[in-house]
Order: structure tokens, then sequence, then C-alpha cells
């Protein structure tokens, strides 16, 4: 069970960031949009599995919800991949379907 008092910040934060309702959140990450609420709210913390769940959900690291990590995901030292992981999800599918164009772009020649 996370014992960080940044968790309810950092859930909210990373759930804003990719532009989810907490309803949106619960239904990624397979859990009660009231769960969710009571995260961020710090009423309730979740259990290692379900913190596991958030972080997936959200694409961020369970050390960055801990408040353990200053960014959302582990920086590989690639600015693009640094920079990615701050777009919402809808931006991200924009990126990734631009990404796997010129990809494919490249392949064909």
């Amino acid at each position: 069970m996370p014992d960080s008092d940044e968790f309810p910040e950092r859930l909210r934060n990373a759930r804003e960031m990719r532009q989810l309702t907490q309803a949106e959140l619960g239904n990624k990450a397979k859990l009660p949009s009231t769960s969710i609420a009571h995260f961020e709210a710090g009423s309730r913390k979740p259990s290692f599995a379900n913190l596991r769940k958030l972080a997936e959900s959200l694409e961020v690291t369970t050390d960055y919800l801990l408040g353990r990590a200053n960014e959302p995901l582990e920086s590989s030292g690639d600015i693009l991949f640094r920079d990615i992981s701050m777009l919402s999800d809808y931006d991200r599918r924009i990126a990734e379907n631009f990404l796997k164009t010129l990809i494919a772009k490249d392949s064909k020649k």
C-alpha cells in the first residue's frame, strides 16, 4: 500500500495530464470510479496491485505516483520519449500514427 502523502495529488495530476475523468480512468484500470475519487481525496490508499493498474492505465511509473520520481516516465535520455509522456491519450495516438507513417515511408526507400 502506498505511503506517500503526494500520491493523491500525483494521481489527479496524471489523470488530468491524460485528459481522463475519474470514470474513464476507473474503466481503464478496471476499478470503480468511486475508488479513484477516494484515492484522489486521500481517504483511501490503493493496494500494490491497484497501484500497478493505475500506473499502467495512466502510462506513468509507480515511482512517479508515489512521489519518488519527478517525471511521469523514467527518461531514456531521448527528448522525444520524455516529451511524449506529457501528452494526452488522444495526442499520443496522433503522435504514434505519425511515427508509424514515418517508419513506413523510410522502409519503402
